[in-house]
């Protein structure tokens, strides 16, 4: 007969390495930046086109030339911005026109600073604090009406 031939071990082989990733992980990366980097350029317009509205206020603002000009301007400007939201909005007159701009959110154009833009651009002067808090609450009102925000 023959003599035994000894047996070895079973030898498994080396584990795969980190890097480079299978296939699908490179395409799981690429599908994850491709959805951060839309987000982020999303991001970066909306940005910008809020800069452009802020802009487009104050230039509004400044090119008017008192007191009651800037809130007649002001009011302009909401109204136009309304319109973005709802089309009948522009037809909307004293307290319900002051109840439209304060959306959900409170009450400071119908009981607070923002009456100042029912009658203040009809008066020959106008509180200079009064006007500038009118003014920035009609600026930040302008900015969610641009972006479609009730």
């Amino acid at each position: 007969m023959s003599a035994q031939l000894p047996l070895r071990d079973v030898h498994l082989p080396t584990a795969p390495g980190i890097w480079p990733p299978a296939p699908g992980w490179w395409l799981v990366m690429a599908a994850v930046l491709l959805v951060l980097g839309g987000w982020l350029l999303w991001r970066w317009l909306q940005r910008r086109r809020r800069q452009r509205w802020l802009a487009l206020f104050d230039t509004q603002l400044q090119a008017a030339a008192a007191g009651p000009a800037r809130l007649a301007a002001a009011s302009e400007l909401l109204r136009r911005a309304a319109r973005r939201v709802d089309r009948q909005a522009v037809s909307l007159q004293g307290q319900a026109w002051l109840q439209f701009l304060d959306g959900a959110k409170g009450r400071e154009f119908s009981e607070g600073d923002g009456r100042l833009l029912l009658d203040g651009g009809f008066r020959p002067q106008v509180d200079a604090a009064a006007l500038a808090r009118a003014c920035d609450l009609a600026r930040a009102r302008f900015v969610t009406l641009m972006a479609g925000t009730r």
